[in-house]
């Protein structure tokens, strides 16, 4: 990705990105990208009835890591970092998403990469959280 490229030509930073805010903007871009790609193969699954409660949440997963994503990445253009309420629900979002693909996971490769990016996203997260 080039997050840190284009954080580095913020007339306002001054070359000074923050590494924290870039990892959580990939990550929540990774994430929202692995929850469309896992609920589009669990429409493609024969026992699509089971999987229905991992696709709702998988495609509510994603939407929220991609508006995360994106509210972070116009803080960090400002030299910011109040998004605080954004960054919570999306760790929220991506907990309960892997959760549900963990149940799935010993049947279904999809879901056990997607719950991997999740916990990678929440990682991310809350790291930006505490900072």
């Amino acid at each position: 990705m080039h997050v840190e490229a284009m954080i580095k030509t913020h007339p306002q930073l001054k070359g000074k990105p923050d590494a924290v805010l870039i990892r959580c903007i990939e990550a929540c871009a990774d994430c929202a990208a692995s929850c469309t790609l896992c609920a589009d193969a669990c429409l493609g699954e024969e026992m699509v009835a089971e999987l229905r409660r991992c696709i709702r949440l998988c495609l509510d997963c994603a939407e929220i890591c991609g508006a995360a994503g994106a509210i972070a990445a116009r803080w960090a253009g400002a030299g910011e970092t109040d998004i605080r309420a954004i960054v919570s629900t999306c760790v929220e979002a991506c907990r309960l998403s892997a959760e549900e693909c963990d149940k799935h996971a010993p049947h279904h490769a999809h879901c056990r990469i997607c719950a991997e990016v999740c916990r990678i996203c929440i990682e991310a997260c809350e790291k930006v959280l505490a900072a």
